[in-house]
Order: structure tokens, then C-alpha cells, then sequence
């Protein structure tokens, strides 16, 4: 099952209006699905989670919630559960483009691929799925035209794909699923956190301990919407622990190494300015200024000349371990630190050296 907050979020944060009239009329269908006689009951929100991949749980509840989502001809809330036979529909007030996945020759890192699924290992500023502003050259177009040359693969993938994602201008591991089956058993590993995920990071500031827990409940900004926001004392958001390990110190930034125990929505990135070490060069979160140093003209031309080589917040998904839904073994790979990342890290080396 899908979990909404593993959601890809990037520029779409801004929430669409699906509201209609009574006549639904404006509407487009974007699904019609006849359920399957072997599906067991399942909520109607959970179910369409597998076939609108570039949607999430609150999005479908506010369909539901305008009367959009239509079983056998009559709108359904968000807990109804679908039977067999059932035929379902979403209309949405917008065109159904963003189902339209047009195969395009993208060159992507592929480090494994079997019957079941396939693992890639993801370029910074590349989008994985189509969306509101970017409806192509993302990470599902290339493997859209990946697939198309391989004549056992017959699926769509508007149906399995995309098991998990991480945010456009994160680098590092994806597992794709290339069955159904594979879908629903690694989408569970993910709901259960049972996979092995580490991400590597570059923070402002020298961080006090070599190692720690960040917990707090990770909710939309109350002021910028297209932030999310640490709550301490849980009155907004949702449960988030994140736990942090030192690699190596700059001084003035520091490389750390986080593994989480949950998967909300920019997790890393709001636990971590939370506790004042917002990522090197992060936009969205103001990590992109001089958040620590000395106030010499000298260092901050030296810290522009480190956003140019990294010109992204500097997060990377650095291992991916999970079961193989067929063998049933245990699988595991890892990505070396992408060039942006490196070279970022000698210019910092090379700094302290001579200072």
C-alpha cells in the first residue's frame, strides 16, 4: 500500500481546486476501473492510491468529499470499500494529462533490473513523476521508454511503477516495481519501514554531538505552505523521528548520515532546520545564504563559489535495502556521493586547509 507520506511533493504543493456543480459539469474522467473479482475489500482512498500514483490520500478524500468519486453510479465517501465488480470513476475539474506518460529517451542510471522491479540511481534536478509544472523528461518518461523496448513488459504504468519517490533535487536510490504484485509486496516494506534507508546530508554549523535523535510532528508551515514545519508539542502535523550520525566536520557546515524511522514529507529537511542545521544550500528553507562563517568578503565569495559546484540542497539517498518479493532474500545496494556532492566537500577540505 502506498503511503501518502512518502508523497513527492516539489512545486505541486499548492493545493487544486476540484471543486463542481451540481451537473459536474467542467469534469473529466481520469479513472474507470471495473475492480478486479480476486480484490478483497479495501477503502476506496487506499485502493485508488494503486492506479493515481501522482496523487495522495488527502487528495482523494477531497474528491471523495466533492462527489467526484462515483461507484456504480453513485458518489462514495472516502471509506467505502470497493467489492469486486465494482465500477469506479474519479472526475476531476482538470484534463487527465498528467496520465498521459509519453516515453522519452532519458538517460537514467540503472544498477539493477530483474523481472519484478529495478533499481535506479537518481540525478539531482531530474522530477520522478509527471506533475503540475513538469509533465515531462522526468524519471518515469525514461523508464516509460526503458520498458517499451523490452517485449516481456506489459504493464502500465499508471498501475505499478513507482514504489516510493524522493524530491527532485535529491540525488540517489529508487526501487521501481515492474508487477503488481511486486508493487503491493514492496509498497508494504515501505508502509512497515522494514527497508534499510540511509540518506547523506550536508548542514550549516558545526552540529554539538556526533550523534542524535530529532522527534517532533512534521506538518505543513503555518506561514509558508510551501514549507512543512516541526511541531513539538504535537498539535499539528504527524509523528516524525529522525536519527542523525556525524561523518565529517567543515567547521561550518557538517556532513551527517540520517536514517528514519518514519517517512513524512520532507522529513530531513524540516527536522534538521529545526535544530538549527538547515541543508547547505536548500531554497526552499533559506539554506541557500550564509547561515554560519565569518563576515569577510573572502568567505562568503568562497561559500557562492560551493553553491555554484552545488547548486541543489545537498541531501542523497545513499543505501536502499528491502526483501526481493519473489526470491525472498534480502537485497541491498548503495550510491557513491554524486560529483556535486564531492566536489562541494574538497572545496570545503581545501578551505579549512588553508585557513
Amino acid at each position: 500500500m502506498l503511503d501518502e507520506t512518502e508523497e513527492f511533493l516539489e512545486d505541486e504543493l499548492i493545493n487544486q481546486d476540484i471543486s463542481a456543480d451540481d451537473e459536474n459539469s467542467g469534469l473529466y474522467e481520469h479513472v474507470n476501473i471495473t475492480v478486479d473479482k480476486k480484490q478483497e475489500p479495501l477503502r476506496i482512498d487506499k485502493f485508488l492510491l494503486l492506479f493515481r500514483q501522482n496523487s495522495s490520500r488527502n487528495k482523494i478524500s477531497q474528491t471523495c468529499k466533492a462527489g467526484n468519486v462515483i461507484v456504480n453510479g453513485n458518489p462514495v465517501k472516502q471509506n467505502y470499500r470497493v467489492k469486486p465488480g465494482d465500477e469506479v470513476s474519479v472526475l476531476l475539474a482538470h484534463p487527465p494529462r498528467e496520465n498521459v506518460i509519453i516515453p522519452q529517451d532519458i538517460p537514467i542510471n540503472i544498477v539493477y533490473e530483474d523481472s519484478d522491479l529495478i533499481i535506479v540511481d537518481k540525478d539531482p534536478g531530474m522530477v520522478v513523476h509527471p506533475g503540475f509544472g513538469n509533465w515531462d523528461k522526468t524519471l518515469v518518461n525514461a523508464l516509460a521508454f526503458h520498458f517499451a523496448k523490452d517485449p516481456n513488459y506489459n504493464s502500465d504504468l499508471d498501475r505499478v511503477g513507482l514504489v516510493h519517490r524522493i524530491d527532485k533535487d535529491t540525488s540517489g536510490l529508487l526501487v521501481i516495481a515492474k508487477t503488481e504484485y511486486a508493487l503491493s509486496f514492496l509498497a508494504k516494506q515501505f508502509f512497515d519501514r522494514t527497508t534499510k534507508r540511509l540518506y547523506w546530508a550536508f548542514v550549516w554549523g558545526n552540529v554539538k554531538d556526533d550523534s542524535g535523535t530529532v522527534t517532533g510532528h512534521i506538518g505543513r508551515h503555518p506561514k509558508n505552505r510551501m514549507q512543512m514545519y516541526t511541531y513539538e508539542d504535537g498539535s499539528h502535523g504527524k509523528h516524525a523521528v529522525t536519527h542523525y550520525k556525524v561523518l565529517e566536520r567543515f567547521r561550518y557546515m557538517t556532513w551527517i548520515e540520517c536514517k528514519l524511522e518514519t517517512g513524512r514529507t520532507h522529513q530531513i529537511r524540516a527536522h534538521l532546520k529545526h535544530i538549527g542545521h538547515t541543508l547547505f544550500n536548500d531554497a526552499r528553507y533559506e539554506g541557500n545564504i550564509v547561515m554560519r562563517g565569518v563576515d569577510m568578503p573572502k568567505y562568503r565569495k568562497f561559500v557562492q563559489n560551493v553553491f555554484e559546484v552545488l547548486p541543489r540542497h545537498a541531501l542523497h539517498a545513499h543505501t536502499l535495502g528491502f526483501i526481493h518479493p519473489t526470491t525472498k532474500k534480502e537485497m541491498y545496494f548503495e550510491s557513491p556521493m554524486p560529483k556535486d556532492m564531492q566536489d562541494a566537500s574538497e572545496r570545503w577540505r581545501k578551505y579549512l586547509d588553508n585557513n
